[in-house]
């Protein structure tokens, strides 16, 4: 992620994004679901809150 987010140099791989990846680029910014990321990785929380799909 771009040290400066006014430099748009730095998000210019965002042009190149499906909705998926746009999707992701969102998700993983946002402060609620970084902290309940941990709870996922350790057997807790449940995806389906964030509308997650893992392909399997």
């Amino acid at each position: 992620m771009p040290k400066d987010w006014r430099d748009d140099h730095g998000y210019d791989h965002f042009d190149g994004l499906d909705i998926s990846g746009l999707a992701w680029e969102c998700l993983r910014r946002n402060d609620t679901y970084q902290s309940g990321y941990a709870g996922m990785r350790s057997g807790g929380g449940d995806p389906a809150t964030w509308a997650l799909r893992f392909p399997g």
